[in-house]
């Protein structure tokens, strides 16, 4: 597995993760195609983010994208769960050991384990007012 930048030929791919992944949270509404994440990700997340992704044999099997101090998505594609990529990718992003947040859904248990056990610690809960699933999520914070 190689870690590099994405490029925005990468968006096709990266929306596709996006959607596979979220549809495997079967507590969640489906509110978008793969053509409306794909543009999404084109449009928005690759010009205004760090973008890492995560390749195997040439293809893309999982991303992350960051803001000033926010991890704001983590995503890998449903087949390659539980094989590392995921602990790769977060580890790349803490590499520098700065403080990170980020939010996920209060039912992700998966997720919440997933961050807890790399140092980040619950400090907010919410009853998804905000978010566009109207999920209840919790936001997680890692000190540096």
């Amino acid at each position: 597995m190689i870690l590099r930048p994405a490029t925005p030929a990468d968006a096709p791919a990266l929306g596709r993760i996006h959607i596979l992944a979220m549809r495997t949270l079967t507590f969640l509404p489906q509110l978008h195609t793969v053509e409306e994440a794909q543009g999404w990700m084109a449009q928005t997340v690759l010009p205004a983010h760090a973008v890492t992704v995560a390749e195997l044999d040439g293809q893309a099997v999982g991303y992350v994208a960051c803001s000033e101090g926010w991890i704001d998505q983590l995503y890998v594609h449903p087949e390659h769960h539980g094989r590392g990529i995921g602990a790769a990718l977060l580890a790349a992003v803490l590499a520098d050991d700065r403080p990170r947040q980020l939010w996920t859904f209060q039912q992700n248990a998966r997720a919440r384990a997933f961050y807890e056990a790399r140092g980040f610690r619950a400090v907010e809960f919410t009853d998804g007012a905000g978010n566009e699933e109207k999920t209840p999520d919790v936001r997680y914070v890692r000190e540096a």
